[in-house]
């Protein structure tokens, strides 16, 4: 993984708006999730699912769709993902709070189970990558109905062992369905190492058994991200067919706010990816670039923090569901 962008944003065709744009969402998917982190801590939420270190990996690709067109069927971690497709820091909280206000679930799911038809997001089910056949479900919907959409879909690198994931990477590629499988591998899974989940440690390698083009990229460099992805997009919709991407990324904090990461990796490997963190790089190539400057970068710290503050403060001023409401938005109403 580099420690800076080997390429230039203007190549890419992306304007400084647009780079600038995808540093706010990498900067608020970071701060809502530090957030989270105290509220769980001071009791006041019960679980967090993060996606710190993973936020160049998620934003990029997002970015790189059509939010008026595309789908998402993301993992529980692309909080970066459902920001771009419009998701507002208030109803993230209202998530992460289980209140009513919940754009996801209504507070029926845990937090990190993204879903909503106003943001062309799959829902998805607990169990992990079933996820993966919906997105080709919507892939063969769209191709079908003679839409231009494309599906993307992500998981982590040990989910990709699962039986879903192989039966919709072969029935996508057999039909030629515009579907973006999209790996995040931070390395492990929950506490497996990447070097006891897979006998090969490319996951991208897979995509030639079942015959769509593959790639590794760095999923630290938000820009790679988006020039793969933006690549794969478009071969959807030409149709080509899918393609499978491997972001290679790193978990900065533990797998979950009831795990202790200390009892499988050291703290120096932790420091060490720090170095390499995106959303700090992403920033100095900015500032290289003379496209961050000192007052736009207070300015967008001033509005990131502002908008987790207010999000934070609505969410916990709503009032919880009724006793009588538990049998609402479930099967039946009652």
């Amino acid at each position: 993984m580099s420690s800076m962008s080997k390429y230039d944003y203007k190549e890419l065709g992306l304007s400084e708006e647009q780079v600038l744009e995808l540093y706010y969402y990498m900067l608020l998917a970071r701060k809502l999730d530090e957030r989270f982190w105290l509220l769980n801590r001071a009791g006041k939420i019960p679980f967090v699912i993060s996606c710190q270190g993973q936020e160049a990996a998620q934003v990029g690709a997002a970015y790189a769709l059509d939010k008026e067109t595309d789908y998402l069927a993301p993992y529980y971690r692309d909080l970066g993902c459902v920001l771009v497709f419009g998701q507002t820091p208030t109803e993230v909280m209202m998530s992460a709070f289980a209140k009513p206000g919940d754009v996801n679930s209504r507070g029926r799911q845990m937090p990190g189970h993204f879903g909503g038809r106003k943001y062309r997001t799959l829902s998805g089910s607990s169990p992990v990558t079933t996820q993966f056949p919906h997105a080709v479900g919507a892939a063969l919907a769209a191709k079908m109905r003679g839409e231009k959409s494309v599906a993307y879909t992500s998981t982590g690198e040990g989910s990709s062992n699962q039986g879903d994931f192989h039966e919709a990477c072969n029935f996508a590629a057999v039909h030629k369905l515009p579907c973006i499988f999209y790996i995040e591998n931070n390395g492990y899974a929950i506490s497996v190492p990447l070097s006891k989940q897979l006998g090969n440690h490319n996951t991208a390698d897979r995509a030639i058994g079942y015959g769509m083009p593959g790639f590794q990229i760095d999923g630290n460099d938000v820009l790679e991200v988006y020039k793969y992805c933006k690549e794969a997009a478009e071969r959807g919709r030409n149709g080509e067919g899918p393609t499978m991407i491997e972001a290679r990324t790193y978990r900065l904090v533990p797998h979950s706010s009831d795990d202790d990461d200390r009892a499988y990796r050291s703290r120096e490997e932790v420091e060490a990816a720090k170095k390499q963190d995106p959303l700090i790089t992403f920033a100095q190539y900015l500032r290289d670039k003379g496209v961050l400057t000192e007052e736009k970068e207070k300015e967008m710290n001033d509005r990131v923090m502002r908008e987790v503050n207010e999000g934070t403060e609505a969410a916990e001023k709503e009032p919880f569901f009724a006793p009588e409401d538990a049998l609402t938005h479930v099967y039946e109403e009652q």
